[in-house]
This record gives C-alpha cells, sequence and structure tokens, in this order.
C-alpha cells in the first residue's frame, strides 16, 4: 500500500493517505449499507430490520472488519468505527423493539422505536458517505 505521511490540521497532527483502493471499498461498504437502506423502505421489511439483518449490510459489516487494521490512522479509521457502531446500534435498537413488542402494552412504543431507528439508520449512512465525498474523517 502506498502510504504517506501529510499534514490534516493547523495543529500539526498527521496522518497517512490511505490507499486509493481502501478508499473504494468504503464507498463500497457504503453503497452496501445503502442497498440494504433501500431493500427495507421497498419491501414489507422495516428500514431497520432490513438493514440489521440483509445480507448486504451482514456483508458490509464483515468487510469493515476485515479492512479496519488497513484503515488505522487514516481518515477511513473513523469511517469504519462509524459504520460498525451503526451497524450495532442499530441492532441493539430492533431488539429493543422486538422486546417492547412482544408486550401487549408496548407494541405502539415497539413501533416508534423501530421507525426511529430506520430514520437514524438512514441520516448515519447518509451522513458518513457525503463525509467521505468530501475526503473528511467522521467528526463524533
Amino acid at each position: 500500500m502506498a502510504e504517506t505521511e501529510v499534514i490534516v490540521s493547523d495543529t500539526g497532527a498527521s496522518a497517512k493517505t490511505p490507499d486509493p483502493s481502501l478508499i473504494t471499498t468504503t464507498h463500497i461498504i457504503y453503497g452496501l449499507h445503502a442497498l440494504s437502506i433501500l431493500i427495507g423502505l421497498t419491501s414489507a421489511i422495516t428500514v431497520v430490520g432490513a438493514f440489521v439483518f440483509g445480507v448486504p449490510s451482514i456483508i458490509a459489516v464483515i468487510v469493515n472488519y476485515i479492512n479496519q487494521p488497513n484503515a488505522r490512522g487514516t481518515f477511513l479509521e473513523s469511517h469504519f468505527r462509524w459504520q460498525i457502531r451503526t451497524f450495532w446500534y442499530a441492532l441493539m435498537w430492533i431488539l429493543i423493539g422486538i422486546v417492547l413488542f412482544l408486550t401487549i402494552i408496548g407494541i405502539p412504543i415497539a413501533w416508534i422505536v423501530i421507525v426511529g431507528a430506520g430514520i437514524w439508520v438512514i441520516y448515519r449512512i447518509a451522513r458518513g458517505w457525503l463525509t467521505l465525498q468530501d475526503r473528511k474523517p467522521m467528526v463524533f
């Protein structure tokens, strides 16, 4: 991999320039997550359900974990962390929704949680992908 050191801020902090293939991989990962969202929007599955249990997102998370060591020290490291956290937090929210759904009283709250988590997932993937387009790190 071709890695060079560049200045990324006025404070003198430096980071490696990522390999162009890793940037492409990160775009593909966002694309796979976006495909899961599209499946959720166009089918009977919820957005967050398709995101967590859909094959494209599962493949994306596996690729995230495989390539995460290659992103260390680059602006892509924050994108990999952002994508992985989005997946696991979405899983947590859908599990909370399922538990609430199991109770008769919690069904309306479960729908609010599931729809809210779907909107949150759309926001996270859109914001991350747009930030990647600008070749900037994710700010948490």
